[in-house]
């Protein structure tokens, strides 16, 4: 039996099968435009997304079954006739609606979205988009007089447009702050705060089954398993015991921990309990999240700033490191994430001298990042510990200064995937599910353990995340 993976990611659109050995492999892949017509605005065209999506399935071959992986809090309008798209897509980092949000904040609504959702004011997720949605597209407005409206993330835009089934996974309406964590239903409160109408939302269903059949060039595949990619990971990696942890290195960075059937709410720690997977006819399985926004995209920065040409020129550096020299970045370029939650913080650096170039530069980028990470994984552990060495992926996870810096930061043994495709795998193997497969990973890992007789003066780095913080408000 021959299964894909689709993965439709915030920079491209892949599709993956696996090797006769179980190894997952990428057999097409399509790069798609950024948009950033207004500051702080980020779209991608949604008809672009579907051509590059059916690009990669024809390319394939025949498939017995296909799962699909979305970008998570990224969201649209669409017609429920035509099923042709009425917006861009809002991309999770947009934060177009960071108004809206201090607007509610300041009226106390806060802890209602926190006690419903489990999820903190913060236009990363996509109610507030799909409400500004709501009140400043024109095409959605019109759709909504003629009750043809459709509103809600990727994946069911895509499932709507190629299968046919206007729905959506629980892991992915877990992360639109619309819907109740505990009744893994929409909840009327919440689509009420935001100004989203409930029932142009799709039906929320489990994360393996039926999303419909999907037209391609080699016949009908079936859809059975829908996840948002993050979750994917997760699956990928092989975690499923409590205490299981994974830190994907993409565009943003995301760590998730595998919390059993227990939903575990630490708002204080700033770590957003989530619903990992919902296998067709089980109980959910609940994770805990916690999300960098900034990542590898502020390497990607610095390269088109001309800080570096090759990303081979950035694997090593002489020690001390930046930290320990005074150089402190702090990658908020699109704001912090757990455990601030601070939508309008920036990137800074803190303690340039003439005497930096370059390469300092970058070896603090790289510092910055593995520090964010350490804050996040720190918060983590105290919720629940993390057992054994934390596994990471994604294409930070084969810079050798970055993993070295990150085991000496959180002081744990970093263990870098050998194979890069571990959303694929998920993908893959949530969709092997429901065909009676059960896939075991067959991944490798490298280790990296902490250097010895390092004291890294990390409060340097927390001083310069308060000054990130405030200086907006100066």
């Amino acid at each position: 039996m021959r299964l894909a993976g689709l993965d439709q990611g915030t920079t491209s659109t892949r599709i993956l099968t696996l090797s006769p050995k179980g190894v997952p492999q990428v057999v097409h892949a399509v790069q798609h435009q950024q948009f950033y017509p207004h500051e702080g605005w980020v779209e991608h065209d949604p008809e672009e997304l579907i051509a590059n999506i059916r690009t990669c399935i024809d390319a394939v071959g025949p498939i017995d079954a296909i799962g699909i992986d979305n970008q998570g809090e990224s969201c649209l309008a669409w017609d429920a006739v035509t099923k042709e798209a009425l917006t861009p897509v809002l991309v999770w980092q947009d934060n177009r609606t960071s108004g809206q949000i201090a607007a509610l904040k300041a009226d106390g609504h806060e802890a209602e979205v926190m006690a419903r959702a489990k999820l903190p004011l913060d236009p990363y997720f996509s109610a507030s988009k799909l409400g500004w949605i709501i009140r400043n597209s024109t095409p959605a407005q019109e759709a909504r007089r003629r009750g043809t409206l459709r509103l809600g993330t990727t994946d069911a835009f895509f499932l709507d447009r190629l299968t046919g089934r206007c729905v959506t996974d629980v892991t992915t309406a877990s992360r639109t702050s619309l819907m109740s964590l505990e009744r893994l239903e929409w909840d009327e409160t919440l689509c009420d705060l935001f100004g989203v109408p409930m029932e142009f939302l799709p039906q929320i269903i489990p994360t393996t089954g039926d999303f419909g059949a999907i037209e391609t060039a080699h016949g009908r595949v079936p859809v059975t398993a829908s996840v948002v990619d993050q979750q994917a990971a997760l699956f990928g990696f092989g975690c499923r015991n409590t205490g299981d942890a994974k830190i994907t290195f993409g565009t943003g960075a995301f760590a998730l921990m595998v919390t059993g059937a227990e939903i575990v709410n630490k708002p204080e720690m700033g770590l957003l309990p989530t619903v990992a997977w919902q296998l067709d006819g089980e109980k959910p399985v609940f994770a805990l999240d916690g999300g960098v926004y900034t990542a590898s995209a502020a390497l990607n920065w610095a390269k088109s700033l001309g800080l570096f040409e090759d990303f081979g020129q950035i694997n090593d550096f002489a020690r001390p490191s930046a930290l320990e020299k005074g150089l402190v970045f702090v990658p908020a370029l699109a704001g912090l994430g757990c455990p601030h939650w601070n939508p309008d913080a920036r990137g800074i650096w803190l303690g340039l001298s003439i005497d930096h170039g370059p390469a300092q530069m970058v070896q603090s980028i790289l510092e910055g990042v593995a520090l964010r990470a350490s804050e996040v994984v720190n918060a983590m552990n105290t919720c629940i510990p993390i057992s054994g060495a934390l596994a990471i992926d994604g294409g930070m996870s084969q810079n050798r200064y970055f993993t070295q810096f990150l085991a000496d930061v959180t002081q744990r043994e970093i263990r870098p995937a050998a194979m890069p495709e571990l959303t694929g795998l998920g993908t893959i193997g949530l969709a092997a599910v429901p065909m009676g497969i059960d896939l075991q990973p067959t991944s490798q890992f490298g280790s990296i353990q902490p250097e010895g007789g390092i004291s890294l003066p990390v409060e340097r780095f927390q001083r310069a995340v308060a000054a990130s913080k405030d200086f907006v408000k100066t």
